[in-house]
């Protein structure tokens, strides 16, 4: 017979057993550890940390654009760098961009390549017109000034890291947190790393929200 459980339909789970299942998704357990703790079955777990993936996901499409200072740079994902396969474009890891609004929230996407025809219709699409944006020294991002945005550099490959405020620390803490989030898993396939993604994404935007709550609220008002 079916549960009732106001926060999943058709769910074989109690409301209380999955509330419990909820708090170690919110406190990053993977399925094989929630399995053990709830004595539900692995592939159980797995199924629901799917579909809530997939929620957050859904949930991420909906911010709003960025203003003010914005920091942009571009991380990989995948397995270890080849020896001399170093840089944008290292074989066999995915590209990703993240845009950082400084004390704010962060928002990512996978891309094909850093290309500018890439970079910059994601730029436009995401930040307000007159904002100030940090970046490192990609000529990819060479015409960010001709298309209405006041633009600062950091030059890497001279040895910069900061002057002041023109720097990109921001955004790069956010791809060392995903990166040892996403290690955890002991390797995510390229057809989940999305999900992993956002979840990131998300995770990282409600850093200071009690994430349980925010999730059983959403799930209340909309049951997976």
């Amino acid at each position: 017979m079916t549960m009732k459980n106001r926060y999943a339909k058709r769910s074989k789970i109690s409301e209380a057993k999955f509330r419990q299942l909820l708090r170690y998704f919110t406190e990053d357990f993977d399925s094989t550890q929630t399995s053990k703790l709830t004595s539900i079955s692995r592939r159980t777990i797995s199924d629901i940390y799917k579909k809530l993936r997939l929620r957050i996901y859904e949930l991420t499409l909906f911010e709003e654009k960025f203003s003010g200072e914005v920091e942009i740079d571009e991380s990989y994902f995948g397995p270890r760098r080849i020896r001399s396969k170093r840089g944008r474009g290292a074989k066999g890891k995915i590209p990703v961009v993240g845009l950082l609004k400084r004390n704010g929230k962060v928002y990512t996407s996978v891309i094909k390549n850093c290309e500018r025809e890439t970079l910059i219709p994601i730029i436009k699409g995401k930040i307000l017109k007159e904002s100030t944006i940090y970046t490192d020294g990609w000529t990819s991002y060479d015409s960010l000034v001709l298309n209405g945005y006041k633009h600062y550099r950091i030059f890497h490959s001279k040895n910069e890291f900061a002057r002041g405020r023109n720097h990109v620390n921001g955004i790069e803490s956010f791809w060392s947190y995903t990166k040892r989030r996403i290690a955890k898993f002991n390797g995510v396939p390229k057809d989940k790393f999305i999900l992993h993604l956002k979840e990131s994404e998300w995770r990282f935007n409600h850093r200071y929200d009690n994430i349980y709550k925010v999730l059983i609220k959403e799930l209340r008002q909309n049951p997976l």
